[in-house]
């Protein structure tokens, strides 16, 4: 295989993205490709119509993004010591690190499925990727590349891939913003990119770090993530819909239809075409048709009870079983009612090193840092108004739904004897 010198992409947010020979050849495997058919947003087309990007622009973006950021950091000497197989390899991993994604996002992961980093790592290995990552000339580049995508490798570049300013995060709000029509995911990108830095920050090892003029383009990418996740991410309908295709998938394999390793080779259209004719809830037709559940209770996380246990969101099972329950105590048959309290309780968290104008090192932290970063001290709060439970219901309940309360702060074990699940899943 003769790998191409460049090519140019045209992209709708970043304009021209350059691409070399081995990202080209990369591009062209069907492990990527099918990126192509993989939205980015999931079921939030149905609320915002233009969210209709997918994996594969992202994937572009997040690569594009690298190579500036590589740039930015070489043109001020931050490179130094940095090794051209680190470069090779973050570079690639940007352009890699979405391709275990499920179809619809991120929601199978939350139904219960391996996350996609693990599956991801697992194509890597897959011909013809794994040929092409070979020819490169990078030794252990597929391990490199991994390690990077599961946020674990010893790298001093593994920050732009995994962490506070990670380049994917930059490229999502960003497209996700400009695709929604919304004005949220408004990031200070330039300003962020050339106060990237590589420092030695008490670790034992350099790390992607911040300069100190870099620190309100910080805050404005934070801000934006809160933005975006209270506004789209979990809006109301998006959530409705996430939830009616976590249960339908959850079903189909329940009943022997599907297997997760059909569903995560999957695309969006594939997998809907099949759950029209095989889903035996009609969960999946009703979304397609955006028959959506509606709301019976809807409350902000400040308003939920502090002891809701961690099963909510850990036990889909578990989930399923009081769902039903809930279900026909308020005249409603299993299946029509659905419970939904999202979580990402690191959504606002901050850990990055900052070299100060003196040249002194500290470290930005959920704590913040008088005088430099504020947003982190108020992230809890933040974080609950964005957070809300929800009950979505397929018919009116003919009962209170507040119920529902009490139930979310009963302990795991106990509910699972009363189902007579036995003991959690490891």
């Amino acid at each position: 295989m003769i790998l191409r010198d460049f090519e140019v992409i045209r992209d709708p947010l970043w304009d021209n993205i350059r691409l070399d020979g081995p990202a080209m050849a990369i591009l062209d495997t069907p492990a990527v490709q099918r990126l192509r058919y993989i939205r980015q947003l999931g079921h939030a087309f149905l609320v915002y119509p233009g969210a209709t990007h997918t994996r594969f622009e992202h994937a572009l973006g997040a690569y594009h993004l690298t190579h500036l950021a590589l740039g930015s950091l070489e043109e001020r000497g931050e490179l130094q010591g940095v090794t051209t197989e680190d470069r090779i390899s973050v570079r690639l991993a940007a352009l890699l690190h979405d391709i275990g994604h499920y179809p619809f996002s991120h929601a199978l992961e939350e139904a219960g499925f391996p996350h996609h980093e693990v599956l991801g790592v697992a194509k890597l290995g897959e011909e013809p990727l794994a040929s092409i990552l070979e020819l490169v000339g990078v030794p252990m580049l597929r391990e490199r590349v991994g390690d990077l995508i599961q946020n674990r490798s010893t790298s001093p570049l593994q920050g732009l891939i995994s962490g506070s300013v990670d380049l994917d995060k930059i490229d999502y709000l960003s497209r996700d913003a400009r695709n929604c029509g919304v004005p949220y995911g408004a990031v200070d990108v330039d300003r962020l990119l050339a106060a990237l830095v590589l420092v030695e920050a008490g670790t034992g090892r350099r790390e992607v770090g911040v300069q100190e003029k870099g620190v309100s383009a910080l805050e404005s990418l934070l801000f934006a993530k809160y933005q975006m996740y209270r506004n789209v991410y979990w809006h109301h309908a998006v959530r409705s819909a996430t939830c009616m295709f976590k249960r339908a998938v959850r079903l189909t394999v329940a009943a022997g239809v599907f297997t997760p390793e059909r569903i995560a080779n999957a695309t969006d259209g594939g997998l809907v075409e099949q759950l029209m004719v095989q889903d035996p809830s009609g969960l999946a037709r009703a979304v397609h048709e955006r028959r959506l559940f509606k709301r019976a209770l809807d409350l902000p996380a400040s308003d939920v009870p502090s002891d809701v246990q961690s099963w909510v969101t850990e036990d889909p099972a578990l989930v399923e079983r009081v769902e039903d329950e809930m279900a026909v105590r308020v005249g409603l048959t299993p299946g029509q009612l659905l419970i939904d309290y999202p979580d990402r309780a690191t959504m606002l968290s901050v850990d990055l090193p900052l070299r100060t104008r003196t040249g002194a090192i500290d470290r930005l932290t959920d704590e913040g840092r008088a005088g430099q970063l504020g947003l982190p001290r108020v992230a809890d709060e933040l974080y609950r108004s964005a957070r809300r439970l929800r009950v979505f219901v397929a018919e009116p309940a003919r009962g209170s739904l507040r119920q529902v309360l009490t139930v979310l702060t009963t302990p795991a074990a106990e509910l699972r004897t009363h189902f007579g699940l036995g003991a959690a899943p490891p």
